[in-house]
């Protein structure tokens, strides 16, 4: 169970990510790109942050993870800079890409009836025989 300081602490990151990220779309000139930060879950001894991220358009997102992933070093940085009077020590930032939009568009379509395994067999994973 997360602690209400975590909770704080992942919110503060969360809103810095945000400005930190954006603010390199916007000095790279990278256009049609969207990128946001849905979660920040902070460990209990506030060492390790798992930022998620949503990308807009999400197939840019394995490219845009490795990206950030190399980046992970100065990105730390700029944060450090902009947190040192609340935080010590920033936690170490590990990145994820958030899918959890495209699960809630997959389930509702499967609630609408719209992939419906009955009705297409293809959608059905083939079993692999031994």
């Amino acid at each position: 169970m997360e602690t209400n300081r975590q909770r704080k602490i992942g919110a503060l990151l969360q809103n810095d990510l945000v400005d930190i990220l954006q603010g390199e779309v916007r000095k790279n000139a990278i256009s049609n790109l969207v990128i946001s930060v849905s979660k920040v879950s902070v460990t209990s001894d506030l060492s390790i942050a798992k930022v998620y991220l949503s990308v807009f358009p999400t197939d840019k997102g394995g490219e845009i993870l490795s990206a950030i992933r190399s980046n992970t070093p100065l990105i730390k940085h700029d944060l450090a800079q902009r947190v040192r009077m609340q935080l010590r020590k920033v936690p170490n930032l590990i990145f994820y890409i958030d899918d959890s939009l495209d699960q809630m568009e997959k389930m509702d379509k499967e609630l609408r009836g719209e992939n419906n395994p009955i009705a297409n067999p293809e959608l059905l994973d083939r079993r692999k025989k031994l």
